[in-house]
């Protein structure tokens, strides 16, 4: 069974910065893609960020040049960087990873249980 479980969400002012983690748990053969989404109130979930096992990243324009998303594939953790808030980027903040627990098997997709990022003006 997977477990992913993310951290460091919280309230920010405009300007500030937050840094969220998510760390994957239980039986993991390997990792291939992990991202982070979010979703305000009232509006659907969107990608935010992604990054591969190779290490290729791919943003959301909303958050280019402000956000950056890494990894840690020995740790099976995922980090968002985030810089220069706005309100906008207020929103429950989800992990997700795209891994296989043993050799043969698929790639499943899984979703940590959200963390909340609150931007005031």
């Amino acid at each position: 069974q997977v477990q992913l479980v993310e951290s460091g969400g919280g309230l920010v002012q405009a300007g500030g910065s937050l840094r969220l983690s998510c760390v994957a748990s239980g039986t993991i053969f390997t990792i291939n893609a992990m991202g982070w989404y979010r979703q305000a109130p009232g509006k659907q979930r969107e990608l935010v960020a992604t990054i591969t096992s190779g290490g290729s990243t791919n943003y959301a324009d909303s958050v280019k040049s402000r956000f950056t998303i890494s990894r840690d594939s020995a740790k099976n953790t995922v980090y968002l960087e985030m810089n220069s808030l706005k309100p906008d980027d207020t929103a429950a903040y989800y992990c997700n990873e795209k891994l296989r627990v043993a050799l043969y098997s698929p790639d499943f997709s899984y979703w940590g249980q959200g963390t909340q990022v609150t931007v005031s003006s």
